[in-house]
């Protein structure tokens, strides 16, 4: 079933995609099917397994269900100096 979701990118992820934030159609269920699809749509270089997700401000497990309406952010890996 499509739903929209809205993704916001930050560091890297908004570096590729060019955009801070989308609202995205998808017939994900997953957060980590979604981050898929984007990345294959988008060519993101970071493998999921190097992110971190947020479901409606609050982190979740890549497993974690999607539903229409719901905000998710990847958070990719952060350098100091």
């Amino acid at each position: 079933m499509k739903k929209t979701v809205c993704v916001r990118y930050f560091a890297i992820l908004r570096d590729q995609r060019g955009l801070g934030e989308e609202h995205v159609p998808t017939g994900a269920s997953t957060a980590s099917e979604l981050y898929e699809e984007l990345r294959l749509l988008h060519g993101f270089t970071i493998p999921a397994d190097r992110l971190r997700v947020a479901i409606n401000d609050e982190f979740e497990s890549w497993d974690s269900k999607i539903k229409d309406g719901d905000a998710l952010v990847f958070i990719p890996p952060v350098a100091g100096g």
